[in-house]
Protein backbone atom coordinates (compact mmCIF):
# COMPACT_ATOMS: atom_id res chain seq x y z
CA UNK A 1 0.00 0.00 0.00
CA UNK A 2 0.87 3.30 -0.55
CA UNK A 3 0.45 5.20 2.74
CA UNK A 4 0.23 9.41 3.15
CA UNK A 5 0.79 10.81 6.93
CA UNK A 6 0.54 14.19 7.71
CA UNK A 7 2.65 16.23 10.00
CA UNK A 8 1.31 18.64 12.01
CA UNK A 9 -1.68 16.86 15.00
CA UNK A 10 -0.86 13.53 13.34
CA UNK A 11 2.72 12.96 13.93
CA UNK A 12 4.03 16.16 15.32
CA UNK A 13 1.85 17.49 18.12
CA UNK A 14 1.52 20.95 17.34
CA UNK A 15 -1.78 21.42 19.00
CA UNK A 16 0.36 20.67 22.52
CA UNK A 17 2.71 23.36 20.97
CA UNK A 18 0.37 25.82 20.53
CA UNK A 19 -1.07 26.11 24.14
CA UNK A 20 2.50 25.59 25.32
CA UNK A 21 3.56 28.78 23.77
CA UNK A 22 0.06 30.97 24.29
CA UNK A 23 0.40 29.58 28.31
CA UNK A 24 3.99 30.73 28.29
CA UNK A 25 3.34 34.11 26.75
CA UNK A 26 -0.08 35.05 28.74
CA UNK A 27 0.91 33.06 31.79
CA UNK A 28 -2.34 30.98 31.20
CA UNK A 29 -3.39 27.52 32.10
CA UNK A 30 -5.31 26.79 29.04
CA UNK A 31 -5.73 22.70 28.42
CA UNK A 32 -6.68 20.77 25.47
CA UNK A 33 -10.34 20.10 27.41
CA UNK A 34 -10.96 23.57 27.27
CA UNK A 35 -10.35 23.64 23.65
CA UNK A 36 -12.41 20.54 22.64
CA UNK A 37 -14.45 20.98 19.24
CA UNK A 38 -12.24 24.28 18.36
CA UNK A 39 -8.53 25.27 17.35
CA UNK A 40 -6.54 26.82 20.16
CA UNK A 41 -7.28 30.01 18.77
CA UNK A 42 -11.17 30.08 18.62
CA UNK A 43 -10.43 29.06 22.69
CA UNK A 44 -8.62 32.17 23.47
CA UNK A 45 -10.05 36.13 23.88
CA UNK A 46 -10.11 38.20 20.71
CA UNK A 47 -6.77 40.31 21.38
CA UNK A 48 -5.03 37.02 21.58
CA UNK A 49 -6.04 35.37 18.68
CA UNK A 50 -2.90 36.86 16.80
CA UNK A 51 -0.30 35.22 18.94
CA UNK A 52 -1.90 31.97 18.24
CA UNK A 53 -1.43 32.74 14.10
CA UNK A 54 1.84 34.07 14.94
CA UNK A 55 3.37 31.21 16.33
CA UNK A 56 3.67 29.20 12.79
CA UNK A 57 5.74 31.99 11.39
CA UNK A 58 8.24 32.30 14.53
CA UNK A 59 11.83 30.37 14.21
CA UNK A 60 11.97 27.64 16.47
CA UNK A 61 7.86 26.38 16.36
CA UNK A 62 7.79 23.44 14.37
CA UNK A 63 11.38 22.30 15.08
CA UNK A 64 10.46 21.31 18.62
CA UNK A 65 8.01 19.87 18.48
CA UNK A 66 6.93 16.62 20.13
CA UNK A 67 6.57 13.54 18.38
CA UNK A 68 2.62 12.11 19.13
CA UNK A 69 2.64 9.11 21.21
CA UNK A 70 3.52 5.76 19.45
CA UNK A 71 3.95 7.86 16.09
CA UNK A 72 7.48 6.60 15.52
CA UNK A 73 7.24 2.78 16.57
CA UNK A 74 4.13 2.61 14.51
CA UNK A 75 5.16 4.55 11.08
CA UNK A 76 8.93 2.57 11.22
CA UNK A 77 6.29 -0.91 11.16
CA UNK A 78 4.44 0.58 8.49
CA UNK A 79 7.73 1.58 6.64
CA UNK A 80 8.91 -2.15 6.62
CA UNK A 81 5.68 -3.49 5.32
CA UNK A 82 4.41 -0.58 2.92
CA UNK A 83 5.28 2.54 0.37
CA UNK A 84 5.13 5.08 3.55
CA UNK A 85 5.14 9.00 2.75
CA UNK A 86 5.30 12.12 4.97
CA UNK A 87 2.84 14.76 3.46
CA UNK A 88 2.52 18.07 4.95
CA UNK A 89 1.25 21.00 3.76
CA UNK A 90 4.44 22.89 4.63
CA UNK A 91 4.00 25.81 1.87
CA UNK A 92 1.84 28.16 4.17
CA UNK A 93 4.56 28.65 6.58
CA UNK A 94 7.53 29.12 4.66
CA UNK A 95 9.66 28.42 7.62
CA UNK A 96 8.68 25.25 8.21
CA UNK A 97 10.44 23.52 5.37
CA UNK A 98 14.14 23.74 6.91
CA UNK A 99 12.38 23.42 10.08
CA UNK A 100 9.91 20.05 9.47
CA UNK A 101 12.63 18.51 7.64
CA UNK A 102 15.08 18.74 10.38
CA UNK A 103 12.44 17.23 12.67
CA UNK A 104 11.69 14.44 10.62
CA UNK A 105 15.21 13.68 10.22
CA UNK A 106 15.73 13.40 13.95
CA UNK A 107 12.68 11.46 14.69
CA UNK A 108 11.86 9.85 11.68
CA UNK A 109 15.02 9.13 10.40
CA UNK A 110 13.87 5.57 8.75
CA UNK A 111 11.57 7.85 6.61
CA UNK A 112 14.01 8.67 3.71
CA UNK A 113 13.74 12.43 2.07
CA UNK A 114 12.81 11.01 -1.12
CA UNK A 115 9.45 9.76 0.75
CA UNK A 116 8.69 13.67 2.06
CA UNK A 117 6.42 15.28 0.37
CA UNK A 118 6.13 19.05 1.64
CA UNK A 119 3.21 20.50 -0.38
CA UNK A 120 0.78 23.28 -0.72
CA UNK A 121 -2.58 21.55 -1.64
CA UNK A 122 -2.51 17.96 -0.75
CA UNK A 123 -5.31 17.27 -3.40
CA UNK A 124 -2.46 16.07 -5.62
CA UNK A 125 -1.33 12.97 -3.72
CA UNK A 126 -2.76 9.31 -5.63
CA UNK A 127 -2.52 6.22 -3.02
CA UNK A 128 -4.20 4.00 -0.59
CA UNK A 129 -4.57 5.22 2.61
CA UNK A 130 -3.74 9.40 3.79
CA UNK A 131 -4.20 9.78 7.79
CA UNK A 132 -4.84 13.35 8.12
CA UNK A 133 -6.70 15.67 11.07
CA UNK A 134 -7.89 18.16 8.26
CA UNK A 135 -10.97 17.20 6.79
CA UNK A 136 -10.21 19.42 4.42
CA UNK A 137 -7.26 17.17 2.76
CA UNK A 138 -9.14 13.76 3.44
CA UNK A 139 -12.48 14.90 1.24
CA UNK A 140 -10.33 15.10 -2.17
CA UNK A 141 -8.69 12.33 -1.34
CA UNK A 142 -9.66 8.90 -3.61
CA UNK A 143 -8.22 6.44 -1.18
CA UNK A 144 -8.72 5.48 1.96
CA UNK A 145 -8.82 8.49 4.73
CA UNK A 146 -8.33 8.31 8.07
CA UNK A 147 -9.34 11.25 10.00
CA UNK A 148 -6.79 11.80 13.01
CA UNK A 149 -8.30 12.71 16.18
CA UNK A 150 -7.07 15.89 17.55
CA UNK A 151 -9.21 18.35 19.95
CA UNK A 152 -10.46 20.73 17.08
CA UNK A 153 -11.97 17.90 14.65
CA UNK A 154 -14.12 16.13 17.34
CA UNK A 155 -17.33 17.14 15.93
CA UNK A 156 -16.08 15.94 12.78
CA UNK A 157 -18.32 12.68 11.65
CA UNK A 158 -17.86 12.28 7.69
CA UNK A 159 -14.60 10.32 8.17
CA UNK A 160 -13.18 7.04 9.55
CA UNK A 161 -11.37 8.29 13.16
CA UNK A 162 -8.27 6.70 14.84
CA UNK A 163 -7.44 8.40 17.98
CA UNK A 164 -4.51 6.93 18.08
CA UNK A 165 -1.01 5.10 16.53
CA UNK A 166 -2.23 1.92 18.26
CA UNK A 167 -5.26 2.12 16.37
CA UNK A 168 -3.66 2.83 13.29
CA UNK A 169 -1.48 -0.41 13.61
CA UNK A 170 -4.21 -2.78 14.49
CA UNK A 171 -6.17 -1.57 10.90
CA UNK A 172 -3.02 -1.07 9.04
CA UNK A 173 -0.77 -3.91 9.80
Amino acid sequence: MRIFIDMDEVIADTYGAHLDWYNREFEESLTRLECHGKEVMHAVPEDRKQSIRNHCTTKGFFRDLTPIKYSQKVLKDLAIKHEVYIASAAMQFPNSLEEKSQWLDEFFPFIPWQNRILCGHKHVLNGDVLIDDRALNLHQFNGRKLLFSSPHNLHETDFERVDNWLEVEKLLL
